[in-house]
């Protein structure tokens, strides 16, 4: 196009070089300027001189007028070509690092089924692990120093490689592999190398990799299928855990196919509600009454088929959807609650990886707002485990919990490594005995001794104690002679429908499920 322009220009330039030669040519011929000047003469009262020199003063004018304006269109075409420039690099790179990004891999992909189909490549799909709580704590500024720090040491280890990334906390390396090549080996320094602690804003930060490679062609002769094998075993990788490298094999494929189908299933079943709450009694070990009851999820796929809770649960959690699933779950429950007397409290679980979310007390607020459940009939019941990874945002969380009056429990306690550091520095209302010990206690002397400790160490603290699986009445004996508040498990009932819950709570108001200890 500019070609053209050009080529135009220089045609109406000579045109215009013509045609005035030939009007030069016939002035000299006709000896038009002395005629012209004894006109003027002639004609002096009309002042005709002065217009010509009038008209000759304007054309000057015009003429440095039009230089002037040919000057600003140069310099306004050299600044859209500037521009234009600009806006092609930002289309093809992240702003952030100055990496190519995903549009930039697309051409580059295209270019190598091109050009270089007979080379043999590695492509490296890169995930950091541990990049969001890094953004959490050092905020939106802190990630991109450290994303920036990620794209430099990338090109630092790898000068001879294409580095792309593609967005968020996600990179990807293309490189020439010579048959020699270690790529595995290469894998793994390229996890060290990015796992070394990082200097974030003068706070000392440490993340990890996840890694995968595929080769081309052998894994594939479509370089963006190639690509996608990569990508395959960077998740594979990840699911293995902190800091793993893989090479693409196909069975992976299949399991990512799996995955895929049961993540839409799942985000399918929160979304319709078919993962509903079911309620398992918590009874007063003193008056045989029920308690309240604690919320567990069920997810029904057919009559009579369940998901296991610990399928579903674990899956929601590594896929992002234990947020959405838990409010689902909670809304749910609260509508259902609002059905029991006020003295029956809900317990709901908290997943561990649900503490990396600060909005999460807020969260909780507004499901208790919206379904105008009261804060005070609420129990909260959490694994040391959810504390113990960010123990600032932890306190937090439970302080802001507490003081709108929802109360607090210590889930599995005895079974964590660090549980009364958490009674020391976090105030619960609440312990709960893990089952292990309860089931174990009428035949193994060391689990009764622990059931014992735990209840003296709840007493001397002043909270409240419920013993899990509670499944006979020797058991039931032992926790009352021990003075535990309150117990569930199969010897109770085991999880029920809303509906079936309600009928319960009406029958126990006139038959206690259990003898009363304080008749």
């Amino acid at each position: 196009m500019q070609f053209s322009d050009r080529n135009r220009a220089f045609k109406d330039a000579l045109v215009l070089i013509i045609i005035g030669m030939v009007f030069w040519l016939m002035a000299i011929i006709t000896d038009f300027h002395d005629h012209l000047d004894a006109f003027l003469h002639r004609y002096e009262p009309w002042q005709l001189d002065e217009l010509f020199d009038a008209l000759s003063i304007t054309g000057l004018l015009g003429l440095i007028y039009a230089g002037r304006r040919i000057h600003d269109l140069k310099t306004e075409i050299r600044i859209k070509n500037t521009i234009q420039r600009n806006m092609d690099w930002l289309s093809n790179h992240d702003p952030l690092t100055a990496l190519p990004n995903r549009r930039a891999l697309v051409s580059h992909a295209l270019l190598i089924e091109e050009q270089n189909r007979n080379k043999h490549h590695v492509i490296y799909s890169i995930d950091l692990d541990g990049f969001k709580k890094v953004n959490d704590l050092a905020g939106q500024q802190g990630g991109d120093i450290l994303l920036r720090a990620v794209a430099k040491r990338l090109q630092t280890l790898l000068p001879d490689a294409t580095i792309f990334r593609l967005g968020g906390d996600e990179f990807l390396v293309i490189s020439h592999r010579q048959a020699d090549m270690d790529c595995l080996n290469l894998g793994h320094l390229i996890s060290q190398t990015l796992s070394a602690p990082y200097d974030v804003g003068g706070m000392t930060s440490e993340i990890g990799a996840s890694i995968g490679f595929a080769l081309y062609p052998e894994n594939s002769t479509d370089f963006n299928d190639a690509i996608h094998c990569a990508d395959v075993a960077m998740y594979a990788a990840k699911k293995a855990g902190h800091n793993n490298v893989a090479a693409y094999e196909r069975i992976m494929e299949d399991r990512v196919v799996r995955r895929a189908e049961v993540e839409m299933a799942l985000k399918t079943a929160i979304r319709e509600q078919s993962i509903v709450p079911y309620y398992q009694p918590v009874m007063d070990l003193k008056t045989g009454k029920v308690h309240g009851f604690e919320a567990l999820a069920r997810w029904k796929t057919g009559p009579s088929q369940y998901v296991a809770p610990s399928d579903f649960i674990e899956f929601a959690e590594s896929a992002g959807l234990i947020v959405p699933l838990s409010e689902s779950l909670l809304k749910q429950a609260c509508l259902d609650a609002l059905h029991w007397p006020d003295s029956v409290r809900l317990a709901f679980n908290i997943s561990p990886t649900q503490f990396s979310d600060r909005q999460l007390g807020l969260r909780i607020m507004s499901i208790l707002s919206e379904t105008g459940y009261p804060p005070q009939r609420l129990e909260i019941e959490i694994t040391e485990t959810a504390i113990i990874h960010d123990v600032a945002a932890a306190a937090n969380i439970l302080r802001d919990l507490r003081e709108a009056g929802i109360r607090l429990a210590l889930d599995d306690f005895g079974t964590g490594y660090s549980n009364l550091s958490q009674l020391s520095q976090f105030q619960f209302d609440k312990i709960k005995i893990d089952r292990s010990f309860v089931i174990n206690s009428d035949r193994d002397s060391k689990c009764a001794d622990i059931v014992r400790g735990i209840m003296g160490l709840s007493q001397g603290l002043g909270l409240a104690t419920t013993a899990e699986g509670i499944e006979d009445s020797g058991q039931l004996a032992f926790l009352k002679d021990l003075g535990c508040d309150f117990g569930q498990g199969y010897l109770f009932g085991k999880g029920l429908p809303a509906d079936q819950a309600l009928a319960l709570l009406l029958r126990n108001e006139e038959f206690p499920i259990i003898q009363s200890s304080v008749a």
